[in-house]
């Protein structure tokens, strides 16, 4: 009653104060949607892939052929444009210039998603474990969020390999375990018979590659695909079937090709960019809404197309 009697004795100066605080609420929403755009639009567009106990975004960055001192302003430039989810590797040998561009970054450590992996040539318990603390060292973390093994060795005890991964979880060393380059028997085998909570399982996955039966089993144990290489190592960048998909959307090529990535369900990709604007159109990626029209194009691409193929990789299609 007391506001009612006010306006009735001065309505001008009740109309001026209520204009005045209407303004006030317009300007502070519209700073608040301005600080959720300039940290990566992660109210619009980035989705978090929730997976044993973490949250991954499913646009991660690659720091994969970045060796050395070189790979930090680099890092520092994907952090400061919005990257949160970054993917490193011992075999990398950058994880000290990763660690450094973390820090350097101003981020809290809670804000973001760090992956390493260990070497195929470390993966006895004890062999795993130095590795580890070396991997963590180098970073400077108290802890990384996924700790993976890089690829599978032909000789190793799959189910002691997987639990001294366990065992480094239940220690709080790292958040979440995984694998990659697991072929559908390992996998199988390591969820399965073992029981290895697997957060992820990172394989080559682009528009020229099928994963199919893999993403049909992932799924089936909601487990994410990480896809690495996910341009196919540059060559998606100039495709004319993704050039005039992204000629509709405003987009490049490129842009389309993570983009498919993302459309599909339980898919992470981690491309990589060394250029600042490289990095942002990877982001700008994330506003790409493809259509049937635009995935029945992408799937008239040959989808037989696998590019890394180390002599100690395994037996891609091995019978499960």
């Amino acid at each position: 009653m007391g506001i009612v009697r006010f306006a009735l004795r001065f309505p001008h100066t009740f109309y001026v104060v209520a204009a005045l605080i209407l303004f006030l609420g317009v300007v502070t929403i519209a700073r608040i949607r301005t600080a959720q755009i300039g940290h990566y639009e992660r109210s619009t567009f980035m989705k978090m892939i929730k997976t044993q106990g973490v949250s991954i975004p499913h646009l991660g960055f690659g720091t994969f052929r970045m060796p050395g001192g070189e790979s930090q302003p680099v890092v520092e430039s994907a952090i400061a444009l919005g990257f949160r989810h970054i993917d490193t590797a011992a075999m990398y040998e950058n994880e000290t210039a990763v660690g450094a561009a973390l820090a350097a970054s101003g981020v809290k450590r809670e804000e973001l998603f760090v992956t390493t992996k260990v070497w195929h040539d470390q993966l006895s318990p004890d062999a795993l474990h130095r590795a580890f603390d070396v991997s963590r060292g180098k970073l400077g973390l108290d802890y990384v969020d996924l700790y993976m093994i890089h690829w599978p060795n032909r000789d190793m005890d799959m189910a002691a390999t997987l639990e001294a991964l366990m065992a480094l979880r239940q220690r709080g060393l790292t958040r979440a375990i995984g694998v990659c380059n697991f072929n559908l028997p390992m996998i199988r085998r390591a969820v399965e018979e073992i029981g290895a909570p697997i957060a992820s399982h990172q394989v080559e996955y682009h528009p020229f590659l099928s994963q199919a039966p893999m993403l049909a089993y992932l799924r089936s144990k909601a487990i994410p695909l990480t896809a690495y290489a996910p341009l196919a190592q540059g060559r998606a960048v100039n495709d004319a079937t993704l050039a005039a998909v992204g000629s509709k959307h405003g987009a490049t090529a490129a842009q389309v090709a993570i983009a498919w990535l993302l459309d599909q369900h339980g898919v992470i990709a981690i491309p990589k960019a060394a250029r600042p604007e490289s990095q942002k159109a990877n982001l700008d990626a994330l506003g790409i809404r493809l259509d049937d029209e635009d995935r029945a194009a992408i799937a008239t691409l040959p989808k037989d197309q696998r590019f890394v193929r180390p002599p100690f990789a395994p037996e891609w299609d091995a019978a499960v």
